[in-house]
């Protein structure tokens, strides 16, 4: 007996593009609809990272009406809709939800000034724990902290202080709401109570915004609002269909991988690229940084970022490949395929050349910037682009294993989403350097994936999660390790990877001292 085609319609907003598609029970993803961002961004002031909020919506309602003329024979059948976004992601709206400002993206650059309002004694148990410069960090790096500062009247007519998750669930449904799985980024989370932190919690007064700015929370799977008549007409979508709650695009990513075991590693290679995995209790994946939450209900993702990860492509075909770009146009394909065929030319170790991504520093290594060591004469700018890949890798292991020790187990897979796991290279690649399987679903999209089964969950198509993934995720390519290759990879993370930072983490720092002396000279 065929089993009646359920179907769901979910929006992915990345950074680079808003996609829209129809998913059924099985996974499969009946048609889609993509819109570049073009430009994804813009920077009034150097550094800074901003856009319409308007823009996502617009995007989205685009897709939307083009995948509406895509599946037509399948629209009526459509049972209700799911969202997942960017993290990190912020709008100021008025009470009426008309953005004050544009919104200010996760990769933004701006700073606050100053720290965080702490007593004198959590000052000293944030020093004594060796946290006090990244308490620092995150309250300069904080857009609420920025704007309160440098737009105050912004700020004092600030009604809500949304994610651009519950933005667009606004603008969806006429309700400021978002899903316990979508709070990530700046602001007062708790991770354990799956929502917002109560005003005396010891970190508060990093991202201290007020409570009253701050929107209303519920569970993946449960309804947020129904589309409006306007989002309707917007959208061609029918008036009344539910907007179920989601998670963030990487709640959403691990869980469309199946990975809903703790021995199994989700690996994200995207503009951020990650490493992640869902565990039943409360771990930090680095000491005092707190886990996300998961879609799983008492569930978390203690996840490593390197951020810049697979921007690192993208920069590396602007600056190196206009010979793949142009070739790339003539032939019909993309640059990246032409890139990725010629990564066999190079072997393991690329012949002594190391890469630290670090374009971006994270909390934990706030002076950290990017470096490639070992170059010698016979190398060549493939020999960069395969560096590159090596260098998330090598940083995405170095996660892999802090994480294996704090937590206790072993991971056993590893299961990779994102645009570079399209790539077969790549994927053997990563399964040589980690030393474990790779596994590939049947689809990239697999953020979409797993936000349409928060919908098929919630309108009790599955009990649970566990049986959504036995439906939904599918193995299509499994890579094994070469243990010859592993071995290269190993001894070249143990004696030269791991000690990179630390012997040129004083040499960023002053870096970083002289240009921030530089750039104050400019300014005066």
């Amino acid at each position: 007996m065929v089993k009646e085609e359920r179907i769901v319609l979910t929006f992915d907003v990345g950074t680079q593009s808003s996609r829209a598609m129809l998913v059924t029970q099985s996974g499969d993803i009946l048609g889609k609809a993509q819109k570049k961002h073009e430009p994804p961004y813009y920077s009034v002031e150097p550094g800074f990272a901003e856009q319409k909020a308007d823009f996502y919506y617009e995007h989205i309602c685009q897709a939307s009406l083009e995948l509406k003329k895509i599946c037509a024979d399948k629209w009526d059948k459509i049972e209700a809709v799911t969202l997942t976004t960017i993290r990190d992601t912020t709008v100021c709206v008025d009470e009426k939800g008309t953005p004050l400002r544009p919104a200010v993206l996760w990769l933004d650059k701006r700073r606050a000034e100053g720290r965080p309002a702490m007593s004198q004694i959590t000052r000293l148990m944030f020093k004594a724990v060796g946290m006090e410069e990244t308490a620092n960090l995150q309250y300069q790096k904080s857009h609420c902290n920025w704007i309160m500062q440098n737009e105050p009247e912004i700020w004092k007519n600030c009604y809500k202080f949304l994610f651009l998750s519950g933005y667009l669930t606004f603008k969806l449904t006429g309700h400021m709401k978002d899903a316990a799985a979508c709070l990530v980024g700046h602001l007062p989370i708790d991770a354990q109570s799956r929502g917002w932190q109560k005003k005396g919690a010891l970190t508060r007064p990093v991202f201290d915004v007020e409570a009253e700015k701050l929107c209303e929370v519920a569970e993946s799977g449960e309804i947020l609002g129904k589309i409006t008549a306007q989002a309707a007409e917007d959208t061609g979508l029918p008036e009344g269909l539910p907007l179920i709650a989601s998670g963030s695009d990487k709640a959403c990513e691990i869980l469309g991988l199946g990975c809903d075991e703790k021995e199994k590693a989700a690996v994200g290679f995207g503009t951020t690229a990650t490493i992640t995995f869902t565990m039943n209790r409360y771990l930090e994946p680095e000491r005092f940084i707190p886990p996300y939450i998961s879609i799983i209900p008492g569930c978390f993702s203690p996840e490593i970022e390197i951020f810049r990860g697979y921007w690192l492509i993208s920069w590396f075909k602007k600056e190196f490949a206009e010979k793949e770009v142009k070739q790339a146009k003539e032939l019909g394909v993309s640059a990246e395929e032409l890139l990725n065929e010629r990564l066999k030319e190079i072997p393991a170790g690329c012949e002594g050349l190391l890469f630290q991504p670090y374009f971006t520093p994270n909390v934990t290594m706030p002076s950290a910037r990017g470096a490639m060591i070992g170059f010698s004469d016979q190398h060549t700018r493939i020999h960069i682009y395969r560096a590159i890949i090596e260098g998330i890798n090598f940083a995405l292991l170095d996660g892999m294993r802090l994480m294996e020790k704090r937590s206790g187990h072993k991971f056993k897979e590893i299961y990779v989403g994102g645009g570079g796991s399209r790539s077969s290279e790549i994927c053997q690649i990563t399964a040589d350097m980690f030393g474990l399987p790779v596994i590939r679903t049947q689809t990239y999209e697999v953020a979409g994936i797993g936000s349409a089964m928060t919908a098929f969950v919630g309108l009790g198509v599955f009990a649970d999660y566990e049986e959504a993934v036995g439906s939904m995720v599918k193995r299509k390519d499994v890579f094994q390790p070469n243990e010859g290759q592993h071995q290269i990879y190993e001894e070249l993370y143990q004696e030269v990877f791991k000690n990179i930072y630390g012997r040129l983490a004083p040499l960023y720092e002053k870096l970083n001292g002289i240009y921030k002396k530089k750039t104050e000279i400019e300014s005066m």
